[in-house]
């Protein structure tokens, strides 16, 4: 995937790998995170568009990378809690077709602070 920024993480000059594993990266984008400060992004080093495609061990590095992002984020951002989440296709709004786990630091002080991810799913609109 010649085009992918998830593949080829390093020719954005906005994105930054913070972290990475054997084969995932947390990637952080200085011009795609508006409120949501500190957040930022797993993906599998292999192309893989959803999170239903990944291998066990793309699984387990997820994990891993996981723990050491919320470390890094610790120290940085101080959050008070975290909000992480998967989009799968189209309808659930994906919009790059590389799988990512977006992990998201909250605060309380922040503009959607107790609004989780069915929040938004639950609105009568």
């Amino acid at each position: 995937m010649s085009t992918c920024p998830f593949c080829h993480p390093t020719l954005d000059p906005h994105q930054t790998i913070v972290a990475e594993n054997e084969s995932c990266y947390f990637l952080m984008h200085d011009q795609e995170q508006d409120v949501l400060v500190g957040s930022g992004v797993i993906v599998p080093k292999a192309h893989r568009a959803t999170a239903f495609d990944l291998t066990p061990l793309e699984w387990q590095h997820t994990y891993e990378l996981l723990h050491t992002a919320k470390e890094h984020l610790n120290q940085v951002f101080q959050p008070d809690g975290y909000t992480l989440g998967w989009n799968v296709g189209v309808a659930s709004n994906q919009t790059i077709p590389h799988a990512h786990l977006h992990v998201i630091p909250r605060y309380e002080a922040g503009p959607h602070a107790g609004k989780g991810l069915r929040y938004w799913l639950k609105r009568p609109e």
